[in-house]
């Protein structure tokens, strides 16, 4: 892969999805007034996260050259100049600033340089501070959502919501679980040594163990019942599968990054066509 585009991590442009969440779940994914604004929020959302990651790369490039897998990032491995990467990444706020503009929403423009800001300030030191670290990694899910639904002008359900946030919680613990666990007597991250292994495991089983249950009350609320009929509740066991899947997976030998779990593992993939798929089936058949 080219190494401009390997910086700009679009594989992680899955989890900027999220911003078609509120839409998709509404039935009205396919109305051209919602979904062209959609798609813009979603390719300004694409920039701005990248424009954050190559800023990340850039302060850390010094620490990712000391990790087993990072050391080949295109900053740390040498492949990609900082001038050049700070370059890449001024044309990229640009045409993210440009793409929010078309879809213009006051306070969803104010979420997307929350996003930002949120994540600058964990480039620059705010990952090292425990419990706010992970905060930050989650809150880049629950923006993504309420962006998307604020663009869109879907009202988003409170159970989707906090399905979201837990899911979210979930995955930032795991991520920081794999990155003590495969530290392998090195050191890359001074916040893991506030996290015991316990802990993290703990926190993932109630966060889960949440996300599930608010999604079964999504799927099974009048109001959710009322709009798409009850057969929504037959996605429950598919999410649960899903879920064993991935923690499975990362219970190996993973860094715990949710997207490189998903590109990784094919039978996770195809479990989560299968949820897309039926979902599909539900809201729009």
């Amino acid at each position: 892969m080219n190494p401009y585009i390997k910086l700009t991590r679009p594989h992680h442009a899955v989890k900027n999805v999220l911003v078609f969440a509120a839409l998709a779940c509404s039935g009205q994914f396919f109305d051209p007034h919602k979904l062209i604004p959609g798609l813009l929020g979603f390719l300004a959302f694409c920039m701005t996260s990248s424009v954050v990651y190559i800023i990340n790369d850039i302060r850390d490039r010094e620490k990712d050259r000391l990790h087993p897998t990072k050391c080949k990032r295109p900053i740390a491995s040498g492949a990609v100049s900082v001038r050049n990467a700070c370059i890449l990444a001024g044309i990229l706020a640009a045409a993210a600033l440009v793409c929010n503009a078309l879809c213009f929403q006051p306070f969803a423009s104010v979420l997307l340089a929350l996003y930002f800001l949120l994540n600058l300030g964990y480039s620059f030191g705010l990952k090292d501070v425990p419990i706010v670290d992970i905060t930050i990694l989650v809150s880049g899910f629950l923006l993504r959502i309420l962006y998307g639904a604020l663009v869109t002008q879907i009202v988003i359900s409170n159970w989707l919501y906090l399905t979201v946030l837990f899911l979210a919680f979930y995955f930032a613990l795991g991520k920081r679980r794999n990155e003590l666990r495969n530290l392998k007597g090195g050191k890359t991250r001074k916040v893991l040594e506030a996290y015991p292994v316990a802990f993290l495991d703990k926190g993932m089983t109630m966060c889960i163990t949440l996300a599930i249950a608010f999604y079964a009350l999504w799927s099974m609320d009048a109001t959710t019942v009322d709009a798409h009929g009850p057969n929504l509740v037959l996605t429950i066991p598919i999410v649960v599968l899903i879920i064993l899947k991935y923690s499975l997976t990362i219970e190996g030998s993973s860094d715990g990054d949710p997207m490189e779990v998903l590109v990784h593992d094919k039978v996770l993939m195809g479990l989560c066509l299968v949820y897309f798929a039926a979902m599909f089936t539900v809201l729009y058949l």
